[in-house]
């Protein structure tokens, strides 16, 4: 098949979340399945377009933006034989400091950007000749996208046979503008009504990706299961449980080759689940990098995530306290809120040598984190997915999660008689709740043969990138051979 990904961001070129994670090697993953792979984003200024040795296209895209023409130059990089990631290159609207905004907010004109880059992208299919049997849209970004394929060219046969999916990676982040914006997009007003387009009186991006996509997924079973509820839904419960026929849950995952404690360079040392030598000595590294008492026995709690209400801050600050009260340790790496800045900055002053705080993100750190402590925080108030649990499983690191969304889906309470379960996992959104669990963790800990039992059920969890590809091109194949019944 010819599938074809729009995406806002993909690592290495431009990462502000888990989307560029997952866009950074979900698309070789089907490449190396045998299809023929394209992934489409815009050009940033933090894209080096020497480092990557990207080639210009020769032509130029012309779109129009309401009364308004805006030209489009592309870029294109290949990956491997089977992939090759084209960039929608326009400085006013993509050659900024920041992918979505600054630390003072989301950019003002994010619609007429996000509107650009999807004309651009539909028309550079066309300018290049490839008629995608897919087109797999990801977040509010790339809403827009399947209603042009279903309105504005509708009567061309361009994209006849085309099939679109449209995955929520966070229901949260929906794209809602002022209802002007209709007036940019080419679209008719009659698609501003609540059964289409419009949402609480405005242009809701992703909700019209959700109306207009032939499949909807989302990188979870069971989130996909919660956003169908009020709880969850953010507002729109009511079109997802429409659409309930069309929506999946396709679990994300990671490249073991990438997160691996036997040849992982960026880590101190190197382990397998056969000797664990190396673990123990990257736990002393961090201890000592982290100005923490350097002792094997005290157990040592870490977290890497983005410092954002959704993460779980807050019953973070919240049990600090209590995590002081016990013998353990425990370093946060992550930026985000300034609110969380401020308040994480004095309470690492306030429990130094307990407490270490690093306000920043640093991949090399995170993975020390990630290969150096006995325990890996996951305490998020919803969670669509999470990478880090399943990056923490490699290193032998098992998690203690909420039980929502992916977390649910990965993270297996351990029982000690059973020995079964690769981590531990609460219910309740309280410091309560997660001290407890704490607790508990503590009394596996002091016993070494659960503990290595539970390590041992850790690193034998198998949640790569390569299933969820498997995943995705099954649908992708019963959406081509539904329209082909059709």
């Amino acid at each position: 098949m010819k599938i074809v990904f729009f995406a806002a961001e993909m690592s290495p070129f431009a990462k502000v979340g888990g989307l560029a994670d997952i866009l950074g090697e979900l698309p070789q993953q089907m490449a190396d399945l045998g299809h023929q792979v394209y992934v489409i984003m815009p050009r940033y200024h933090c894209v080096d377009g020497r480092k990557f040795a990207m080639k210009k296209l020769g032509e130029f895209i012309d779109v129009d933006l309401g009364q308004e023409k805006e030209r489009a130059s592309v870029k294109s990089y290949t990956v491997s034989e089977r992939l090759t990631v084209y960039f929608i290159d326009h400085p006013f609207f993509f050659e900024r400091d920041g992918v979505y905004g600054t630390s003072h907010g989301d950019y003002e004109d994010n619609d007429k950007r996000f509107i650009f880059f999807s004309k651009a992208s539909l028309e550079l299919l066309k300018l290049l000749g490839i008629k995608p049997d897919i087109v797999h849209c990801h977040d509010w970004q790339t809403g827009l996208i399947p209603a042009y394929i279903k309105l504005l060219y509708k009567d061309k046969s361009f994209f006849s046979k085309t099939k679109s999916f449209f995955t929520i990676h966070n229901l949260a982040y929906q794209g809602n503008f002022p209802p002007d914006t209709l007036s940019l997009t080419g679209f008719s007003w009659d698609e501003f009504t609540m059964h289409r387009m419009e949402f609480f009186g405005k242009l809701s991006f992703l909700k019209t990706g959700l109306i207009y996509s032939d499949i909807i997924t989302t990188v979870s079973p069971t989130y996909a299961q919660e956003i169908q509820t009020h709880e969850f839904g953010c507002g729109l419960e009511g079109v997802l449980t429409d659409r309930n026929a069309d929506l999946y849950g396709v679990l994300n995952g990671v490249d073991p080759m990438h997160w691996d404690p036997e040849n992982d360079k960026e880590i101190p040392n190197n382990y397998t689940l056969d000797d664990l030598s190396g673990k123990a000595e990257n736990k002393k590294a961090l201890q000592e990098q982290a100005h923490l008492t350097v002792d094997p026995d005290i157990p040592l709690f870490g977290i890497v995530t983005r410092l954002v209400d959704q993460k779980g801050i807050d019953l973070i600050l919240e049990s600090l306290e209590g995590f002081a009260e016990r013998n353990v340790q425990f370093v946060l790496l992550g930026k985000g809120m300034n609110k969380y800045h401020n308040a994480l900055t004095k309470l690492s002053t306030k429990y130094a040598g307990k407490f270490k705080f690093y306000l920043k993100f640093d991949e090399k750190l995170a993975k020390h984190i990630y290969s150096g402590s006995d325990v890996f925080l996951v305490p998020s108030v919803f969670e669509p997915c999470g990478l880090g649990q399943i990056i923490a499983l490699r290193y032998g690191t098992p998690s203690i999660v909420r039980n929502v969304g992916g977390l649910s889906d990965t993270i297996n309470d351990f029982n000690p008689k059973t020995k079964k379960g690769n981590g531990f996992v609460f219910e309740e959104n309280s410091s309560d709740a997660f001290l407890d669990k704490i607790d508990s963790v503590l009394k596996v800990y002091s016993n070494k043969s659960q503990w290595g039992n539970l390590i041992k059920n850790a690193m034998k969890s198998d949640y790569s990138i390569k299933n969820s590809a498997k995943n995705y091109i099954k649908l992708y194949k019963e959406a081509k051979r539904k329209s082909t019944i059709n």
